[in-house]
């Protein structure tokens, strides 16, 4: 049998401040947007730029991290899987949403990007392997 692959790679920059709540169970869950621009130059030499927005679901202590941490308009570093999400709406019309479910975020660019929040981030407070100080980073 072959295996498939789902995954996907962006940097772009926050829509808005995450939203995080919580499950009926407890787990949190964040919901945030994030704006990926690219540019080109179309044979005529006219320049185009163009923006594609993408949504963000972090389930677990990614998504508590998320939220501490992450503010509108700072540069981030996701990576994750696509998901189609599709449901009925209230009169019967057929909706679909495509997602990134998130497995790693990095904060990038320039620290002030983000306002004065310096703020370690706990070693125990990640799924996927210890985090690492923001100080720490080389940027």
């Amino acid at each position: 049998m072959s295996r498939g692959l789902n995954k996907v790679q962006i940097i772009g920059h926050l829509g808005k401040d995450p939203e995080m709540r919580y499950t009926p169970s407890g787990k949190p869950v964040t919901t945030f947007t994030v704006a990926v621009g690219r540019s080109w130059t179309s044979a005529d030499g006219e320049r185009h730029n163009e923006t594609e927005w993408f949504n963000v679901v972090v389930w677990g202590n990614l998504a508590e991290i998320c939220k501490q941490y992450l503010v509108k308009g700072q540069q981030v570093y996701i990576e994750g899987r696509l998901q189609t999400r599709r449901w009925d709406g209230k009169e019967g019309q057929k909706h679909t949403s495509v997602e990134i479910v998130a497995s790693e975020m990095m904060m990038l660019g320039d620290r002030r990007d983000a306002g004065d929040n310096h703020q370690e981030v706990d070693s125990t407070s990640a799924d996927n392997g210890p985090a690492v100080a923001e100080d720490e980073f080389p940027f």
